[in-house]
């Protein structure tokens, strides 16, 4: 891009504000979900393939929810109250988890947890774009996501606190996740303020004929490049029960997700900065290069420095791809269509992440985790060399 970095305007006070609150709600789910995996496993007596199925199943739920959300954003000309909906339901689900007695309710929680995710997220990012100057948008998507990924390795760090000072009692670490996401929700309403409208502005159903037409070739091949992507990775839970088989104890299996965020906060704004002056299409490449090292370290061990160096590697290419990937779908999408643009690549990317997950759960249980792994490598590879055609093509 041109300009100096003197030239470019600064991040909205509004970016911080969304990433605290995401900040808010991601310590209150990892609190729970670093540990969910394993207490599904050990207290509920779960295989691992249902819980990759349920997690797949969340997960898609959240994100095939965000085609509706982000397309009613779209329609009413507000993001904002469609994201404290979203981010209301999260905070009720919370003491489901700590009331569980069988994976059906786990499932339960993790679904109603879900669908708050998937009615806050498209509008969330959406948000994001219609506040930031063009020029620094990958910064913002960059700032918000590292916000959001300190939450996420500071859930686990006080898992792990609790696990320990409680002997291993996963239902009281599960209610002090109600806190935080509670002070999320008030966060948001308080703390960010929606961009006015134009008066009198006329709104059209985003999803008639003619306005998902304005969805051109450039969008749609983000979408299919983000659910190849997300083909090729399935559930960070995999990491927590990799490093589980190796050994790992109990009240120490939080410290996966920790090493793993930690990874990705530091690197997510840098790598949202270098996306507002880098070719997308070869920092999106090279993400996958790093995805395919971690798949093979996880695969040739389940413990000691190979595994840590795996787990790393991961959250590398989390902060390499997550941010970038939704700054390409800004870039592409019309501004009126951005919340139905991110709702449809993420309806894309769930129906790959709940494929990914099944199957990762299936290739565990029938084969071991060294060809879950594997196969992951793989996928990555033939999503890497599809980027290679498409940038020759170009």
């Amino acid at each position: 891009m041109s300009g100096t970095a003197a030239t470019k305007p600064r991040l909205p006070a509004g970016i911080w504000a969304l990433g605290f609150v995401s900040l808010l709600m991601d310590v209150s789910s990892e609190l729970i979900h670093s540990l969910l995996p394993v207490f599904m496993v050990t207290s509920l007596g779960a295989s691992v393939l249902v819980v990759g199925l349920i997690e797949g199943a969340a997960e898609a739920t959240a994100l095939i929810v965000k085609v509706f959300s982000g397309a009613l954003s779209d329609y009413w000309g507000r993001r904002k109250p469609m994201a404290v909906l979203g981010y209301g339901l999260g905070a009720l689900s919370k003491p489901l988890f700590a009331m569980a007695t069988s994976s059906g309710l786990v499932l339960g929680a993790r679904l109603i947890d879900r669908v708050g995710k998937g009615l806050r997220g498209a509008p969330r990012d959406a948000l994001v774009a219609d506040i930031t100057p063009a020029a620094v948008r990958g910064a913002a998507f960059g700032l918000r996501q590292a916000l959001d990924t300190v939450g996420a390795f500071t859930g686990p760090l006080l898992a792990m606190f609790f696990m320990v000072l409680w002997a291993d009692d996963f239902r009281s670490v599960f209610w002090i996740a109600v806190i935080p996401a509670f002070l999320s929700v008030g966060l948001l309403v308080v703390g960010v303020r929606e961009p006015d409208r134009p008066a009198g502005e006329r709104r059209t159903n985003p999803i008639k004929r003619e306005n998902l037409k304005r969805l051109d070739a450039a969008y749609w091949w983000v979408v299919v490049a983000g659910a190849v992507f997300t083909l090729a990775r399935f559930s960070e839970a995999f990491l927590v029960l990799r490093a589980r088989e190796g050994g790992l104890g109990l009240a120490w299996t939080p410290a996966v997700l920790i090493a793993m965020n930690l990874v990705y906060a530091v690197g997510a704004y840098p790598f949202g900065k270098l996306a507002d002056r880098m070719n997308h299409r070869a920092l999106l490449g090279w993400g996958l290069v790093v995805l395919i090292a971690s798949d093979l370290l996880l695969a040739a061990a389940n413990a000691g420095p190979v595994l840590w160096a795996g787990i790393a590697l991961w959250g590398l290419h989390m902060a390499m791809t997550q941010g970038l990937l939704a700054t390409m779908v800004a870039d592409t999408a019309p501004a009126d269509l951005r919340g139905t643009g991110f709702g449809f690549f993420n309806l894309v990317s769930g129906g790959a992440l709940l494929l990914a997950s099944g199957v990762a759960g299936w290739l565990w249980d029938t084969w071991g985790a060294p060809v879950t792994f594997l196969a992951g490598a793989g996928l990555t590879a033939a999503a890497l060399l599809l980027l290679s055609v498409r940038r020759a093509g170009a």
